[in-house]
C-alpha cells in the first residue's frame, strides 16, 4: 500500500468532496454524530475515568464512522449501528490506538507542567491566584509550556490520523498502521496545512449563527478523513454507486411475427457514478470523460480544469 503525495490543493478538495458525502444523507449523518455526542457528554460526568475510557474507544467509533462512508459510497444506506459496527469486529488493535494516544497526551502534559513550574501547576488545576509581580514569569513559563504542547501533540495528531481506517479496512497491527498515518501526514503536510486552516475558517463561520452551522461542520469533519483516506492511501476519488436500475423494455405492437415470439425480459442495470474534477456533479461513468484517472461532465470543463492546473499552458 503507496502513500502517495498530492497537491495543495486537495486539502481544499478533501472538504468539498467531504460535504458532497454528508449531502447524500444528511439526516442520518446528523443523527449518528449527535448520538456521538451524546456519549461523549455521558463519558465526561464519570469524573476522571470517564475521559481515560472514551479516549481509549475514540477510534472504535472513528472506525465505525468510516464504515459508515464506506456504506454510502457503495450505495448502501448510512445508520446509527455504523457508530459501533468496529466493535462487532475486532476492537482491541483500535483500542490499543486509543491506549497509545492516551499515554501520549499525558506524558505531554506532565512534561508540560513540569516545564510551566509549581505556579503554573496550581494556577491550570487550582485556579489559584498569582501576585502581578508573579504574573509576568507564569506568562512566560506558560506561553513556552504551550508552544512545547503544540510541537508535540501534532506528531501524536499525525500518529494517530489514519490508524483507524488503516486497521479496519487494511487490517494492519496498530504500531504499523501509526507509522504509516505519521509518515502520510508527513509527505502531505502542505494540503494538511490548507485543509487544516480551511476548518479553523468553516469553524468561526459555523459559531457565528449560534453555532447552527456545527450540524453539518461535524459529520463533514469525518466524511473528509475518509475523502482524504482515499486521495493518500488509494489514489482515487470517492465515487459513488447508483441504485440498481430497471429498464423495462415492452414490444411494439408493429412487430413481426418472428419478433413477437421472443420474450424481452427486463433488464437491471448497475451503473457507478463519479464527480465532475472541474464543478463536482455526479453524473454516470459511461457518460463521463476520463482524463488521466479525473472525469469531466464534459469537454469544456476538462479544457477549463487542464487551464486551471496549467496556467503556463494558457
Amino acid at each position: 500500500m503507496e502513500i502517495h503525495q498530492v497537491y495543495a490543493k486537495q486539502g481544499l478538495q478533501w472538504i468539498l468532496s467531504g460535504f458532497y458525502l454528508f449531502k447524500r444523507s444528511p439526516l442520518p449523518w446528523v443523527m449518528v454524530c449527535f448520538t456521538f455526542i451524546i456519549i461523549a457528554l455521558i463519558m465526561s460526568m464519570i469524573p476522571l475515568l470517564g475521559k481515560f475510557i472514551f479516549t481509549l474507544i475514540s477510534p472504535v467509533f472513528l472506525a465505525g464512522l468510516m464504515q459508515g462512508c464506506r456504506a454510502l459510497e457503495q450505495g448502501e444506506s448510512l445508520e446509527v449501528a455504523h457508530l459501533f459496527g468496529a466493535f462487532k469486529e475486532n476492537p482491541v488493535p483500535l483500542i490499543a490506538i486509543g491506549g497509545f494516544y492516551l499515554v501520549g497526551q499525558i506524558l505531554i502534559i506532565g512534561l508540560v507542567m513540569l516545564i510551566g513550574g509549581s505556579q503554573m501547576t496550581d494556577m491550570m488545576l487550582y485556579g489559584k491566584r498569582v501576585d502581578e509581580s508573579e504574573l509576568m514569569g507564569v506568562m512566560s513559563s506558560f506561553l513556552t509550556s504551550s508552544l512545547i504542547m503544540l510541537a508535540l501533540s501534532i506528531p501524536l495528531m499525525m500518529a494517530t490520523w489514519f490508524a483507524p481506517l488503516l486497521i479496519i479496512f487494511h487490517n494492519l497491527p496498530p504500531i504499523v498502521a501509526m507509522k504509516r498515518s505519521f509518515f502520510a501526514c508527513l509527505r502531505n503536510f502542505i494540503p494538511f496545512q490548507v485543509y487544516g486552516i480551511a476548518l479553523v475558517v468553516l469553524t468561526i463561520i459555523c459559531l457565528m449563527p449560534y453555532g447552527v452551522g456545527l450540524v453539518i461542520l461535524i459529520p463533514m469533519v469525518f466524511t473528509s478523513i475518509y475523502v482524504s483516506y482515499k486521495d493518500i492511501f488509494l489514489s482515487e476519488p470517492v465515487r459513488f454507486k447508483s441504485m440498481e436500475t430497471e429498464y423495462d423494455y415492452q414490444k411494439a405492437n408493429w412487430v413481426d411475427s418472428e419478433s413477437e415470439s421472443k420474450q424481452t425480459e427486463p433488464e437491471t442495470k448497475s451503473e457507478e457514478a463519479v464527480q465532475c474534477a472541474y464543478c463536482h456533479l455526479t453524473i454516470p461513468h459511461s457518460a463521463a470523460i476520463n482524463d488521466k484517472q479525473e472525469f469531466f461532465c464534459n469537454e469544456e470543463h476538462r479544457q477549463l480544469h487542464q487551464a486551471a492546473n496549467n496556467p503556463e499552458k494558457k
